[in-house]
């Protein structure tokens, strides 16, 4: 005989006025989570009551129905409705769906409560945005999805933009395989194919950060925030076809221009029809570049132009702006805060004055015959043309004694008179070094870039002698002390008084916009304006500086006299300067950077790609950052190829403080060395004690000199 399955009875619904229904206090729900009463008002005021509240009657003494009903689930629903009653948006007789439960059932109120929240399962992210996704498919906005669902424009777009990963990553994260973090990351890039290849490198890895996600997927773009992008323009190069991967889920600076080759033949092509224009001006030569090293122009005289004279209506126009400055500031002189708009008008004051300041420069047609210009981007992303520099061989002659001079040719020809010469144009090339991805060992630092940091150091010393004139004074003092003394030698020293200044052969690309760089820059540029431009003037205008003034100058002209560069000696002392000499010459550098309290650090310089980073094995890659960071964040990059190590590095160490051997002030306890010693060897830094270029073994000895 079968046996008789009880079939379930399920609880009747009826429409029940709101008036009729109250709050149990049998509802388990006494926390408040998940979206708000007032964003659940107003989701049942666009689109009604979605699910039915859960009643029961409210029994008298007697057991007999009262005619209300109680609310044990669906609370937050009841509160809901209440506060659009109370906004009169809801007839307070309103019928509502209800389900009746049976108020004399074994079941408790409470496990209905507790049933109904417990068992409810949340939506799975991966399907919000999907349901996003069908909703603009079918028509409506960003705006308006944002509208419906009480959140913002951007959130949208960032869920809209998760669903254009790879489904196959998608699926991934849709089983929990990947976090949400992750999956924000390979938004960054649209290309399906990269997205997997990077997941495909990764998945198996302990280390799996959302950053490094992004920085795989962006390593062969450049940032928009770079100069070579900033001058080009966002809308120049996206009108060319070039596309900019942007990251909705972190500042991400302006995106990554994904076709750098395009944008490089882009910046070329601008600065060219930038050099075009001023070839019209009757320039002999004119050189274009992205940037020119440090020093290009070193060998080459500049001329001294005349500033143009401002017009009448330049003149009432900067008079105007300077009465608004000065009446501004009159105003505003006991605020503790300046008004944003006024704070916005001084700097548009100031930017305008600036402009009208910097008044361009005549120069005499003969000069322009003879010199050039070089064209290149400024650190800002600015144009940077710097006019009216002659090469020596373009010097015309102290005293032609006729007319056949070569130099002068079609500058006093008459058939040259009225016209004006075409520039030749010539555009630079950048060079790169070999990545040295087979070297694992710590090897000695290869020369160049020993040479180029020293560079840096050179430099940075003499922006620090230059603001330090009791210290340039007893450089020098120290250096005519040795040269009249023979009880002294002046072999190898760092203070060349007479002034010479040395020339970078080596630099980084970066060299160029060093805060020091500019500083000295814009010294030089502001005492330049102060002097005469005769040599037979040159003695009253310095006797008629002040003190201070005159002391200010002298540590300047002092400060281009520092030379605390390595170079690689002969080793058989073949060479301009001996190895000892080398190493004397740092010894004097570390006593001076010491005396004017250099720390390369505090200076701005920063190990990068291009300075130091990019330059060296794996095994000084994470040498840095061990020390800089702590083996923990070397274990986190050690696994990586030499290229994006560096890049790695180069973020990790950004706030360090860390600093390559040859720009570390060491302890100094260098005892004098007669002249005698000048052909002796002495043991030298561990970045320089090794042999960078494979010599056979018998000539690796113990104490090497600098050229090794």
């Amino acid at each position: 005989m079968a046996t008789t399955v009880q079939k379930i009875t399920l609880s009747p619904s009826r429409d029940i006025p709101f008036n009729k229904l109250v709050l149990a206090q049998t509802n388990v729900r006494r926390i408040k989570a998940g979206v708000s009463i007032e964003d659940l008002a107003a989701s049942i005021a666009r689109r009604g009551l979605i699910q039915s509240i859960h009643v029961r009657p409210v029994l008298d003494a007697g057991g007999q129905e009262t005619g209300m009903f109680e609310v044990p689930a669906g609370g937050r629903r009841y509160r809901a409705l209440e506060m659009l009653v109370k906004q009169k948006r809801l007839a307070k007789t309103a019928p509502v769906p209800c389900v009746v439960g049976n108020p004399s059932g074994a079941i408790l109120a409470e496990e209905v409560s507790l049933a109904e929240n417990i068992e409810r399962a949340p939506l799975h992210p991966l399907d919000q945005f999907r349901a996003f996704m069908d909703l603009r498919d079918k028509g409506m906005s960003e705006e308006e999805i944002a509208s419906a669902f009480l959140i913002s424009v951007n959130i949208v777009k960032q869920r809209l933009k998760l669903t254009g990963v790879s489904p196959t990553l998608l699926d991934l994260y849709a089983e929990d395989a990947m976090t949400i973090a992750q999956l924000e990351a390979f938004s960054v890039s649209s290309d399906h194919g990269r997205q997997e290849q990077v997941w495909e490198a990764i998945k198996n890895s302990w280390s799996k950060e959302p950053y490094q996600i992004r920085r795989m997927l962006t390593e062969n773009t450049m940032r928009a925030s770079d100069k070579r992008a900033v001058f080009v323009g966002l809308d120049a190069y996206e009108a060319a076809g070039g596309e900019v991967l942007r990251d909705l889920f972190q500042s991400d600076d302006g995106g990554w221009l994904q076709d750098v080759p395009l944008l490089e033949r882009l910046v070329i092509d601008k600065l060219h029809v930038m050099a075009d224009e001023i070839a019209h001006e009757g320039w002999k030569w004119i050189e274009v570049a992205v940037s020119f090293p440090y020093g290009a122009a070193h060998g080459l005289r500049e001329l001294q132009g005349v500033p143009i004279d401002l017009t009448d209506e330049e003149q009432a126009t900067l008079d105007a702006l300077r009465d608004e400055f000065d009446k501004l500031q009159a105003e505003y002189e006991e605020a503790d805060e300046l008004p944003d708009d006024v704070d916005q008008r001084f700097g548009e004051i100031e930017t305008a004055v600036e402009a009208l300041e910097a008044r361009p420069v005549r120069f005499d047609p003969a000069d322009i015959a003879r010199a050039g210009v070089f064209v290149s981007v400024n650190a800002d992303g600015s144009l940077l043309v710097e006019r009216g520099y002659v090469k020596p061989e373009d010097e015309a002659p102290a005293s032609p004694q006729d007319g056949n001079d070569p130099d002068a040719e079609g500058i006093n020809d008459p058939a040259m008179v009225g016209s004006v010469q075409r520039a030749v144009i010539s555009v630079g090339g950048q060079s790169t070094q070999p990545d040295d991805d087979d070297e694992d060992g710590i090897k000695p630092l290869p020369d160049p870039l020993v040479m180029e940091l020293t560079a840096e150091r050179t430099l940075a010393l003499r922006d620090k002698l230059a603001n330090d004139p009791a210290t340039a004074f007893l450089a020098v003092l120290h250096k005519f002390v040795r040269d009249v003394f023979s009880r002294y030698n002046t072999h190898g020293v760092a203070m060349e008084v007479f002034v010479r200044g040395t020339v970078f052969s080596a630099q980084s690309a970066e060299l160029r916009d060093t805060p020091y760089a500019l500083s000295i820059e814009a010294r030089h540029k502001s005492w330049e304006s102060r002097l005469p431009g005769d040599v037979t003037d040159l003695w009253d205008a310095l006797a008629a500086f002040s003190g201070p003034e005159q002391a200010e100058l002298f540590a300047h002209c002092v400060s281009f006299g520092v030379n605390a560069l390595y170079e690689r000696a002969d080793r058989y002392g073949n060479g301009a300067i001996s190895a000892h000499g080398v190493q004397q010459r740092l010894a004097e550098a570390d006593y001076l950077a010491r005396a004017v309290g250099l720390d390369m650090v505090d200076a701005g310089w920063r190990p990068t790609v291009g300075n130091y980073l990019g330059r060296v094995t794996k095994a000084r890659i994470l040498e840095a950052v061990r020390e800089g960071e702590g083996e923990r964040a070397a274990q986190l990059i050690d696994h990586l190829k030499k290229g994006d190590m560096a890049k790695e590095a180069e973020r990790l160490l950004a706030d360090s403080g860390w600093l390559p051997e040859p720009l570390r002030l060491v302890d100094l306890n260098v005892e004098a060395v007669d002249s005698s010693s000048d052909n002796e060897e002495e043991a030298l830094p561990e970045f320089l004690a090794g042999d960078d270029e494979g010599e056979l073994a018998e000539e690796k000895e113990q104490h090497l000199d600098a050229a090794e």
